[in-house]
């Protein structure tokens, strides 16, 4: 994408925030189940096309995938997180507001802290910070969202996101990750993400509505588009709902990740569907092309999952913006499939 600075310093930091795992032969296996990737690669990159402007390329890591336990694996992160601080001369002090309440000793599953990178040409890259809300217990995610919201500055924003993002419960709306924006960016963000199991699209329009003025036409075109279907009963979709201090009660900015990969014969279609979705915003292909090349040599019938999610980002003060999702495909290539046909209402019902 022609991003990389001139100093190596991003591919320098990729390397710190792996530690050992960098050094793994990838014969040897992942080095957890992580899931960052369907096959267990603890790194995801991926390219954001915003309207009007050039691409810009990020990669997410778990710096602690090879951790022996989910307390080692956030300390681990925390160091990696400071070390990349000090390179780059930024404050780690919105993770530590939150330390003791994402990182308790006896910290659950399925993660404790991702770190990604939104890499740029002429400055340090943008950091974001990722933990498990189920860190005490999949039963206490509501409780920790809520607390880490407030501690922010938007426990008000809390209801209506409770209400109309979360309202069928934690069994199919699923509190996945709180998100924090650190070091160099124009206006930092808290972030928090729900998984909606057996969702539609309509449902996903409602969560939509939240953010004041959100397209919910553009969004409902997307899904059908990217997803070609109108339940999505396999893979979830997430949304992810941004808090700026331009709205203490409302979110600022509303982004659904559709996991194409899931609803989708091979990753031929998966690039059609996002290269449509492109054209549709008025921007070319070219870009996205020369990135499924530089991931892998493969033909893309060949498996399906190179391109995991496609997302679609609305929000208050910019244009939308689409992000396509590349997996490492490090260990496994997944096989290409048929998409299982989604429940009739009937038996929906």
């Amino acid at each position: 994408m022609g991003i990389s600075p001139p100093d190596g310093g991003s591919t320098r930091s990729l390397l710190d925030l792996l530690g050992p795992s960098a050094q793994r032969p990838l014969a040897a296996g992942p080095p957890s189940p992580s899931f960052v990737s369907d096959d267990h690669s603890p790194a995801e990159l991926s390219v954001s096309f915003p309207i009007g402007a050039a691409p810009t390329v990020r990669v997410v890591v778990e710096p602690g995938c090879a951790a022996a336990s989910f307390a080692e694996s956030a300390r681990v992160g925390r160091r990696a997180l400071e070390a990349m601080a000090k390179r780059w001369s930024f404050s780690t002090e919105p993770v530590d507001r939150v330390d003791d309440l994402f990182f308790p000793a006896s910290a659950q599953g399925p993660f404790a802290l991702w770190c990604a990178m939104d890499l740029r040409k002429d400055r340090a890259p943008g950091i974001k910070v990722y933990v498990n809300p189920a860190c005490h217990g999949r039963g206490l995610s509501a409780q920790v969202t809520e607390e880490a919201l407030t501690r922010f500055g938007f426990g008000r924003a809390w209801p209506a996101l409770l209400e109309h993002a979360t309202s069928r419960g934690p069994d199919s709306d699923e509190l996945l990750f709180f998100a924090l924006d650190v070091g160099d960016w124009q206006t930092r963000r808290v972030k928090v993400y729900i998984a909606h199991h057996g969702f539609s699209v309509s449902g996903a329009q409602a969560v939509s509505r939240l953010l004041p003025g959100g397209c919910t036409q553009q969004l409902g075109e997307f899904c059908r588009t990217v997803g070609d279907t109108e339940f999505f009963d396999l893979r979830p979709l997430v949304s992810c709902l941004s808090f700026t201090e331009w709205d203490m009660e409302r979110p600022s900015g509303y982004t659904l990740h559709l996991p194409v990969r899931d609803y989708a014969k091979d990753d031929r279609v998966t690039r059609n569907r996002a290269a449509t979705v492109l054209r549709r915003y008025g921007m070319g292909t070219g870009a996205l092309d020369r990135a499924l090349a530089a991931m892998t040599h493969r033909s893309p019938t060949d498996g399906v999952g190179l391109i995991s999610y496609v997302s679609l980002v609305q929000s208050m003060r910019l244009p939308p913006r689409l992000t396509v999702y590349l997996s490492p495909e490090a260990y496994e290539v997944r096989p290409p499939h048929e998409p299982t046909p989604p429940l009739a209402d009937a038996d929906r019902r």
